[in-house]
């Protein structure tokens, strides 16, 4: 078992390295798969201002659509990267779906090697929550370093609700998190109850339509497909009842 693997299977709640050839089936009916398209345009109007010349960065890019529909909506270049090639492949068809192919370009790859290599882009935007690049602060610096002086710096994540909780730091750690890696908060937005609910017994039907297909085609790992239903459900709880899910946008300073 890798790191980068163990990383990626705890992101998705996959739990288990071995679920990850599998996720493209498993995932096949979803495209937004991690931070919500629309909260980011909207920000990105509210507070960027993009022109032909501005780069993004998107790490855990997924299928691309966050990158697929900011790409169409302001017309900018947009590099996406992400560890599973069947995603990588989904996103570059729909860019060309969309007519936006010019202005996306997807790779396969691990973002904890882009995070080295990438430099000078004016937005990054990271859609994989939890500790794929490390803890918030050593995330925070890597991704501070991928964009230029006075970047922007969009994250997927959620506050905890209780300091008991290691796992989710509360919103005023966060924000001792921003001080410390030089960035500020220029805007959040949380995730919408009503919504939330509704998405995610959406998805989780998918899910598990899907998991249950598969086992018949490989019942040996029968327990693979049954504990990744469990712990999407356990992850739609836990947003519903426990942590707020928030899309936050960092200036570097």
């Amino acid at each position: 078992m890798s790191n980068v693997e163990e990383k990626l299977a705890k992101s998705l709640t996959a739990g288990y390295t071995e679920l990850i050839p599998h996720l493209p089936y498993l995932l096949q009916d979803l495209w937004e798969l991690g931070s919500s398209p629309k909260d980011i345009i909207d920000m990105f109007q509210k507070h960027i201002k993009v022109s032909e010349t501005t780069k993004v960065l998107d790490l855990a890019c997924g299928k691309g659509a966050v990158s697929i529909q900011v790409a169409k909506a302001l017309d900018c270049k947009i590099k996406g990267i992400d560890i599973i090639p069947e995603f990588v492949d989904f996103a570059n068809k729909k860019a060309k779906e969309y007519g936006v192919e010019n202005l996306c370009e997807f790779k396969a790859g691990d973002i904890n090697k882009a995070v080295k290599i990438e430099k000078d882009y004016d937005i990054v935007i990271l859609g994989a929550v939890g500790d794929v690049l490390g803890n918030p602060e050593e995330t925070i610096q890597l991704l501070k370093n991928t964009v230029k002086n006075g970047g922007y710096i969009f994250i997927n994540d959620a506050y905890g609700n209780n300091d008991s909780d290691e796992r989710y730091p509360t919103r005023e750690k966060w924000f001792l998190f921003f001080q410390k890696a030089g960035v500020k908060l220029l805007d959040e937005i949380f995730n919408e109850e009503a919504d939330l609910e509704s998405l995610n017994n959406e998805q989780q039907s998918f899910i598990v339509m899907r998991a249950n297909e598969i086992k018949e085609k490989y019942p040996d790992k029968a327990y693979l497909f049954e504990s990744y239903i469990q712990s999407q459900q356990a992850e739609c709880d836990e947003l519903e009842n426990e942590i707020s899910g928030v899309t936050m946008l960092l200036q570097v300073i």
